[in-house]
Order: C-alpha cells, then sequence, then structure tokens
C-alpha cells in the first residue's frame, strides 16, 4: 500500500534540500566574499570619513570636502591595494549618500556592480552630534576663540525624536541601495570615533557635565542605532567608537582633537587625528582579511 502524503514529503524534502546546497555553493553571501588586491573600493560619509586636517588633502585642488590622503580609506586602500573612490564629504548628512547636494551628485552613485567594498561613517550630522559639542564648547568661552569660524558661535542645534527616526529610515535606505547596486560588496558600516571620555571631562573638552552627559548619550545612540541597522541588513559594522574608548580627546594618547583650536585652522577639533585614521584602517584592514581566510 502507497502512502501518497509520505511521498510527497519526501519529495519536497529532496528537492528543499536541493535548493539549500544549490544556494550554500552558488550564490555565498557577499559579507563572505574575498576582498582581493585590486577590488574597486568605494568610500563614503561625512567629516569622520573625510579627515579634514588630517595630513594633506586627497583633492588637488582642495575642495570643500576637506577629504584626507591619510584618512582611513586612502590608508586602507594603500594596505590592501584597493582602487579607491573616495567621495566622503566634511559636513555631509545620510541626505547627501542618498540625494544631491549643491553641485555634487549623491555619492552612492559613486557604486558599481563590481565595487567589491563600501565603507561609510555617516549619521552624527543627521542628530547634531559634533555640532553640539562644538557650539557648547566655544559658548563656553568669554568670546569665541581665535579661529572660530564668522567670528562667532555656532547655534546649539535642535534635535527632535523624529530626527532619530529619520536617521533609521535614511540608514536602511543607504543599505537596501549599496546592496542593490553592488551585489557583491561587502558594506561596512565605520561609526564615530569616540571624542568624551565615560565620565567627567578636561581642560580639552570644555563642557559642563549635562553638556557632556548629552553628547555621551547621544554618541552611545547613534553607536547602537548604526549597529542594529548593519545587523539587520546583512550588513557589517567596526565600532570604532570602542576601538577608541581609550582614546578620547581626554587621554594621554587622543586619536581625537579636544577644543578650541590650538593648531590652527588646519585642526579640527572633536575629529580623528592621523593617529585616530591609522588605527581604524589597521581595524579595517584585520576585520576584511578575518572575514575571507
Amino acid at each position: 500500500m502507497t502512502d501518497p502524503n509520505g511521498s510527497r514529503w519526501r519529495a519536497g524534502l529532496v528537492v528543499g534540500v536541493s535548493a539549500l546546497l544549490a544556494a550554500c555553493t552558488t550564490s555565498p553571501h557577499p559579507q563572505a566574499r574575498v576582498v582581493a588586491p585590486g577590488a574597486r573600493y568605494v568610500a563614503m560619509g561625512s567629516s569622520f570619513a573625510a579627515g579634514p586636517g588630517v595630513t594633506s588633502s586627497a583633492d588637488q585642488p582642495a575642495t570643500r570636502c576637506a577629504r584626507s590622503t591619510d584618512n582611513y580609506a586612502h590608508l586602507l586602500a594603500r594596505k590592501l591595494g584597493l582602487q579607491l573612490d573616495d567621495v566622503s564629504c566634511s559636513g555631509a548628512t545620510t541626505a547627501h549618500i542618498l540625494g544631491p547636494w549643491d553641485a555634487l551628485p549623491p555619492q552612492i552613485d559613486a557604486l558599481t556592480r563590481d565595487t567589491g567594498l563600501v565603507t561609510i561613517t555617516i549619521g552624527g550630522n543627521d542628530v547634531g552630534y559634533i555640532g553640539g559639542l562644538g557650539s557648547a564648547s566655544c559658548r563656553s568661552f568669554a568670546a569665541p576663540p581665535s579661529g572660530t569660524p564668522g567670528g562667532r558661535c555656532p547655534a546649539p542645534p535642535q534635535v527632535l525624536e523624529a530626527d532619530w527616526a529619520k536617521l533609521d529610515t535614511a540608514l536602511r535606505s543607504i543599505a537596501a541601495e549599496v546592496h542593490r547596486r553592488a551585489p557583491a560588496a561587502r558594506l561596512i558600516f565605520v561609526d564615530y570615533v569616540s571624542v568624551l571620555p565615560p565620565v567627567e571631562t578636561c581642560a580639552s573638552v570644555p563642557l559642563s557635565r549635562a553638556e557632556a552627559d548629552t553628547g555621551r548619550a547621544t554618541a552611545r545612540r547613534l553607536a547602537a542605532l548604526t549597529a542594529r541597522v548593519a545587523a539587520e541588513t546583512g550588513s557589517e559594522v567596526l565600532k570604532a567608537s570602542d576601538l577608541s574608548s581609550a582614546h578620547t580627546a581626554c587621554s594621554a594618547e587622543p586619536w581625537v582633537n579636544g577644543f578650541p583650536l590650538p593648531g590652527g585652522p588646519s585642526f579640527v577639533p572633536y575629529h580623528p587625528n592621523a593617529r585616530g585614521m591609522a588605527a581604524i584602517a589597521e581595524a579595517l584592514g584585520r576585520q576584511i582579511q578575518s572575514r575571507t581566510t
């Protein structure tokens, strides 16, 4: 006596297993693919990716994006022998990755189907992270420090819960577009280097306790959001925030500048310095190689 239900079940099992094996052998997840020497690498993001004030300009003549020849993307490209297209730009928000910014095209337009690696540091400007620290620090002085752009302290940013919701949506849209336009690429979100120590402040961080706590809360929330979006969109994350936790602006060996402007116009407060960029590049190299061996 035959068992038609059992036969159908066994047939379905064979088909299901065959499909699974085929998927495993012919369609590896993009994040597991080798980033080989010569691969095309697109770097996107804001000033924490561009590296304003770090060594020399990568653009001749220099542009308002202030990309450094020694930002983490350039260092990584030289280390791994990658073909870099660095479209990061100081002041950028997620809107400038997905859409045009004055004469600049959307950063995401740099992607092609043969792109093998994408790194992105973005989101801080969407929620007033560094702008808030800079505004509060500037206003802590009786007069704006020498070198303050325009000679006036910037107004503190007004950030609402709606801005955080928009950032969540934008980060997910960016990840989806990267995976759609560059399906073979590994996408690594690089979060923001830690600026403030876990508690207290120091002379390099002229903030009140409340202002520093607000900055720390913003940094934690931004890092958590970036990590969550990366995990939920099949992307990777490099937690530069954790990597740099012992190298804040108050540390003996800081990876980020303090405030105000002791080095003149080329010294950008509350931004990664050359040591910070080098550390991120090293960590990215380790992450990429560990996931491909």
